[in-house]
C-alpha cells in the first residue's frame, strides 16, 4: 500500500464527494480515482478494498470537521459553539452527508456499524468531557440529549432545509439550550 499522506487525503476527500453526491451505490474505487483527477487504479494502490475505503473516509471525516483550536479557546458559551457548530456543518455540507451515507451503509455492514459506533461513541464522550470541563451548565445526560437534538436539526438542516424555515435556527438552538442544561438543575 503506498503511503504518500497528502495523496492519500486528496482520495479520501474525492471519496466524501462521490458518497456525498452518489450515495454509497456509486463510491466505487474507480469513481474516487476520476473525482480526484487521478489515474484509474491509483486508490486501490491505497486502499485494499471498499470495506477499508469506508473506514477511512470516516476518520478523514474528523479530521475535516475538527474546529479551528482558537474557536475552542474563546469564552465558552453553548448557543456560541452549538452555532458555530451549525456553520461548520453548512460550510462542510458533503462531509456531513457522507456521514450520514456512513450511518447507513453501516445498517448493512456490521463490521462498519462496529467501527461507527466505537468512532461516535468515542467522539460523544469527548464533546461531554469536554463540555463539563468547560464548566457549562448541564450534566452528562442534559449534553446527549444535547446532542440529539442538534444531530436531528442538522439532518433536517441538511436534507430538507425548508422545514426548518419558518423556525428561526438561532432560536431553536436557543431553546434547546435553555431546556436541556438550565442553568439551576429542576428541583
Amino acid at each position: 500500500m503506498r503511503q504518500n499522506p497528502e495523496r492519500r487525503a486528496a482520495l479520501l476527500d474525492a471519496a466524501i464527494e462521490v458518497l456525498a453526491r452518489e450515495g454509497s451505490r456509486g463510491l466505487t474505487l474507480r469513481a474516487v480515482d476520476a473525482e480526484a483527477g487521478v489515474p484509474t487504479g491509483t486508490s486501490s494502490n491505497y486502499f485494499s478494498n471498499r470495506a477499508q475505503l469506508l473506514v477511512q473516509i470516516l476518520h478523514r471525516t474528523r479530521e475535516r470537521l475538527v474546529p479551528d483550536p482558537a474557536e475552542l479557546a474563546a469564552p465558552h458559551d453553548t448557543k456560541v459553539l452549538l452555532g458555530r457548530l451549525l456553520a461548520r456543518m453548512r460550510r462542510e455540507r458533503s462531509v456531513h452527508t457522507a456521514m450520514l451515507e456512513l450511518r447507513l451503509e453501516a445498517t448493512r455492514r456490521p463490521e462498519l456499524q462496529e467501527e461507527l459506533a466505537g468512532f461516535q461513541g468515542a467522539e460523544l464522550e469527548a464533546n461531554v468531557a469536554r463540555h463539563l470541563e468547560a464548566g457549562l451548565p448541564g450534566d452528562r445526560q442534559g449534553v446527549v440529549l444535547l446532542y440529539l437534538a442538534m444531530l436531528g436539526l442538522i439532518v433536517d438542516d441538511l436534507t430538507a432545509p425548508g422545514l426548518l424555515a419558518p423556525y428561526p435556527v438561532e432560536g431553536l438552538i436557543g431553546t434547546m439550550v435553555e431546556r436541556l442544561l438550565p442553568e439551576r438543575p429542576a428541583d
